[in-house]
């Protein structure tokens, strides 16, 4: 079996496959400061609530954007897993080709993604993650990544707002009962949320135009069921991108 680990700023997703087949999968927390020791501790744990083993693992595929992370799952991996981890990036196998003046500074997590939406879909396909940032990916029909864009993620967003503004506060994410809102908290979900979902459509709109080719727009990370609910814009939501990318991957460079 295969434990795909996928360190994000603000969550760690983690998932087990058989084969091609995700049997569990989970999210926990990032923490920069916690020890392989405690991780090892949640990720056994987690697995043997599913009836499934450390001793079960004979591989492991990791995308870490997170620096102080990556020595941590390593150990991880060797000590407990007993297992040599494999960690996504550029100088590996992906299928794809890169045409970007920065390819070095591209998320493992964005080349996981873009390795996933590419093997999936047979059109040019536009992958927008929302995590910490929203990250939009083009991968052309061909495989070639030929870039993308970045903007602030809506849990950010949010936070800034409340920090900024001494009489706001936090609220639920999720879409309030009218655009015209009458009341602050209904007043910040339009914003947050309705707001968020026009930058969606502006950039997926303008990419299409400069692209001029048919194209597949695919979401994934936390909010992207409620984003793609408010729009056309989107057309399929793939809740576990990101740990499907590791796991062809992985599959990629070690068979």
């Amino acid at each position: 079996m295969l434990l795909a680990v996928d360190i994000g700023n603000t969550n760690i997703k983690l998932g087990v496959y058989e084969g091609e087949r995700l049997l569990r999968h989970w999210r926990i927390a990032t923490q920069r400061f916690r020890l392989a020791d405690e991780y090892a501790v949640l990720v056994r744990n987690l697995m043997e609530l599913s009836n499934l083993h450390l001793t079960d693992i004979t591989g492991c595929a990791i995308s870490c954007v997170v620096p102080p992370l990556t020595s941590q799952f390593r150990e991880l991996a060797e000590t407990y897993l007993h297992v040599s981890p494999f960690f996504a990036g550029l100088n590996i196998k992906t299928g794809l080709t890169f045409d970007i003046e920065t390819p070095h500074e591209l998320g493992s997590d964005r080349i996981a993604n873009s390795v996933a939406v590419h093997q999936k879909y047979t059109s040019t396909v536009i992958a927008i993650a929302f995590g910490t940032a929203t990250a939009f990916d083009v991968i052309t029909a061909e495989g070639v990544y030929t870039g993308g864009a970045i903007a602030p993620g809506i849990g950010i967003s949010a936070d800034a707002l409340f920090q900024a503004a001494a009489r706001l506060y936090q609220v639920e994410l999720v879409r309030p009962p009218h655009v015209i809102a009458k009341n602050t908290v209904h007043y910040m979900q339009s914003g947050l949320i309705l707001g968020y979902t026009g930058l969606v459509e502006g950039l997926v709109s303008r990419m299409k135009a400069e692209l001029n080719t048919p194209c597949t727009v695919v979401a994934t990370g936390g909010l992207a069921d409620v984003i793609a609910g408010e729009t056309r814009a989107i057309d399929a939501v793939e809740p576990y991108l990101t740990l499907e990318g590791l796991r062809i991957i992985y599959e990629l460079n070690t068979h």
